[in-house]
């Protein structure tokens, strides 16, 4: 394996990764979208941003 496989392979996000981008990306106005997937999404965003804010508030709380 070349070394610049091992490299990209180090970085691959993977199907939750590349989930994770598309979640905060601006939705493209040419595809369809329902009411229950718009609702999943945004309900998918508040629970990110709340884990990383109690996930800073630990560490935070921990080491100090």
């Amino acid at each position: 394996m070349s070394e610049k496989n091992k490299v990209e392979e180090f970085f691959k996000l993977g199907e939750v990764g590349n989930y994770f981008l598309n979640v905060f990306k601006k939705p493209d106005p040419n595809k369809k979208s329902n009411l229950n997937l718009r609702m999943m999404h945004g309900i998918n965003k508040i629970s990110i941003i709340v884990f990383l804010f109690a996930m800073i508030f630990w560490i935070v709380k921990r080491f100090i």
